[in-house]
């Protein structure tokens, strides 16, 4: 008897109905190997769910959500729709609201630059010869996003004043620490705590209870470093990091920092994680770390690799399917070392071959099958 589950699957905008397809279809591969069952509940959501229903985030998409496993999500947004208010755009009225609506606190981003990538990376080559692994861990449903009150007010003599405000607990921060340390007792046993104690003091708070966190984890060495000087390290050194561990808009930005050196925002996978069950898995929306990309979509040739690699997340943190994960991850690792490249992670590199969105796909399936 196989064993079922039920995935939301949320393709948004741009090329993620593209990458989303294949994603699914490497899923559907591993179904047929292993006896599993997927049933896929498909919503609208961001620019696709405004053209069709008015609103980014459609109460029906929600309660897709809430009846399933776990929600694999595509992207959302693009130059069709940044014309709306700001709070009817879909990256803030579709993605900001799911996450708070779900409690998904604690946002995951392994930065692997595969040593076959190397040459992909902007970076220095002798810096990221052999790769690195790197894995930010994002306080995902605090800070300035978050934060209230938020105004924009036209003074008196004419000008302009606008207010976002900066909010955490201290449970917050402890909460969000535990999932990083918990983190680096699965690996190196290295903790980075990024954030700007020598300016804010919301900052103090968090450098203070991130050492009160790394007691309870003696085995894991924790380091404080303020973002400017973390966001050179990245470049500089990135082979220094393990777990790196900050607030929502520091994530935000040094993540995308964190990917790019790894040679493409297509290559990598995030998985937003709210409370534990009591299975010890958590539900989650699971999510490539890249955007849209309007520019490629519908050409069939964006890289389907961070998506598929966001359903590996997926059937680990939410579904309790290590084995399944590390099979697709290995397949991923497999297709890249044999050469193929989709246009993101083309160097011209001796032995590769340029391959379109579908291509790649069917290689990652090849070799999920072999």
């Amino acid at each position: 008897m196989s064993r079922s589950f039920t995935i939301a699957v949320l393709p948004g905008d741009g090329i993620g109905p593209e990458v989303m397809d294949q994603a699914l279809r490497v899923l559907d591969a591993l179904a047929s190997r292993d006896n599993l069952s997927f049933n896929y509940q498909h919503a609208l959501v961001g620019g696709a769910a405004i053209d069709a229903t008015g609103q980014a985030l459609p109460p029906e998409t929600v309660r897709c959500c809430e009846q399933a496993d776990a929600i694999l999500f595509g992207s959302v947004g693009g130059p069709k729709w940044e014309k709306l208010p700001p709070a009817e755009q879909p990256e803030r009225a579709a993605l900001l609201p799911l996450r708070k609506h779900f409690g998904l606190f604690a946002n995951l981003r392994p930065g692997v630059c595969h040593p076959a990538l190397a040459s992909s990376s902007p970076i220095r080559p002798d810096l990221v010869e052999g790769g690195f692994d790197v894995l930010c861990v994002r306080e995902l449903t605090g800070g300035l996003y978050f934060g209230q009150p938020k105004s924009r007010t036209t003074l008196p003599d004419g000008d302009i004043e606008v207010i976002d405000t900066m909010v955490y607990k201290k449970s917050e921060i402890a909460r969000i620490g535990h999932v990083a340390f918990q983190a680096a007792m699965q690996r190196r046993k290295l903790v980075t705590s990024v954030d700007k104690a020598n300016v804010l003091t919301n900052s103090v708070l968090w450098r203070e209870t991130m050492i009160e966190v790394a007691a309870q984890y003696p085995e894991v060495t924790l380091q404080h470093l303020y973002v400017d000087n973390a966001a050179m390290q990245l470049i500089k050194a990135p082979r220094s990091f393990d777990v790196m561990v900050t607030e929502n808009l520091f994530g935000d930005i040094l993540s995308d920092e964190m990917a790019m050196i790894a040679g493409s925002l297509g290559m990598l996978a995030s998985a937003s994680l709210g409370k534990p069950r009591g299975d010890g898995l958590y539900f989650g929306l699971f999510e490539p770390s890249g955007g849209t990309a309007p520019d490629i979509a519908g050409k069939g040739i964006a890289n389907p690799i961070a998506q598929i690699l966001s359903a590996a997340l997926l059937l680990r943190f939410s579904l309790g399917l290590e084995a399944q994960a590390k099979a697709i991850e290995d397949a991923v690792k497999a297709v890249i070392e044999a050469g193929l490249r989709t246009g993101d992670i083309d160097s011209g590199a001796a032995g590769t071959r340029r391959v379109n969105t579908r291509e790649m796909g069917d290689a990652v399936i090849a070799a999920l099958k072999a």
